[in-house]
């Protein structure tokens, strides 16, 4: 099946997903195999905090994130596969996704993380139903 829905209701659900983040959310990234969404995670390598507003009012769908603050020194070495998205209490999990340094769900400046070296996300867009 391949359902289209209207544009007022893809901003809609995406414009929930900011609310229910709220303010400061967290990106944790992670090294290893995806585990299913809420299981138990693999390596951390990364903490990252959302900007205080999560994200502008999605338009056609599409929600773009604001700013994210880099993790000024990663907590551990290895290569980022994946992320979970936390809302700002650092445990109530809001999503998981794949991480890459473009056409990925979250896109880093580079996936080999270095202890105690930056790490920075150069975009997150989510892309809600079908037009």
């Amino acid at each position: 099946m391949a359902l289209g829905f209207v544009a007022n209701l893809r901003n809609a659900r995406a414009d929930a997903i900011t609310t229910f983040v709220g303010a400061s959310g967290k990106f944790r990234i992670y090294s290893g195999t995806r585990p299913a969404t809420g299981g138990t995670a693999t390596t951390q390598l990364a903490e990252l905090t959302l900007n205080a507003t999560f994200a502008p009012a999605a338009s056609g769908g599409v929600l773009t994130l604001n700013a994210i603050t880099q993790d000024s020194a990663a907590d551990a070495t290895g290569t980022a596969s994946w992320f979970r998205l936390l809302k700002s209490d650092g445990t109530t999990i809001v999503m998981d996704g794949d991480v890459g340094t473009s056409g990925s769900d979250l896109n880093l400046t580079t996936t080999s993380i270095t202890v105690g070296q930056p790490v920075s996300v150069t975009s997150f867009v989510l892309t809600e139903g079908n037009p």
